[in-house]
């Protein structure tokens, strides 16, 4: 196995693994109320941290597979590092904003919020479903 594969697989498990683990630690924050400027920091700097996980990791893939000659994959990967940056882009500022309102007192930010949420966990449920499905459908036979 080439170095460029073994890199690959490194990097290909540490985006499974930043992606699972994310999904699994943003999903209990829905319980809070978002009601409270701690509440929409907190869940702001725990999308943040990963997206920035994320884009290194799936960066980190794109290059190694590149490397190691499977050009599908590298694509595919370069597409997911590309995602979670657009996606820091639009969602952290988006949920700066909301927390900010909600900080002023406005309670209908708070739907908002809770909609940007629920809508960031679905794409990175989306982004590890499609993770996982390339790892299969491109598995050597």
């Amino acid at each position: 196995m080439s170095a460029a594969l073994i890199a690959a697989l490194f990097f290909t498990v540490a985006l499974l693994v930043t992606t699972a683990y994310f999904i699994l630690g943003s999903v209990p924050l829905l319980i809070l109320k978002h009601d409270s400027p701690k509440d929409s920091r907190f869940v702001r700097a725990f999308f943040n941290i990963y997206y920035l996980a994320a884009m290194f990791s799936a960066s980190g893939a794109a290059v190694s597979y590149a490397f190691a000659e499977k050009p599908v994959i590298a694509i595919g990967a370069a597409a997911l590092a590309l995602l979670a940056a657009l996606l820091r882009r639009k969602v952290i500022p988006k949920m700066e904003t909301l927390g900010i309102q909600i900080q002023g007192g406005a309670t209908e930010a708070i739907p908002g919020f809770r909609r940007t949420h629920v809508s960031a966990i679905l794409i990175n449920l989306g982004q590890l479903v499609l993770i996982v499905w390339s790892l299969t459908a491109f598995a050597p036979r």
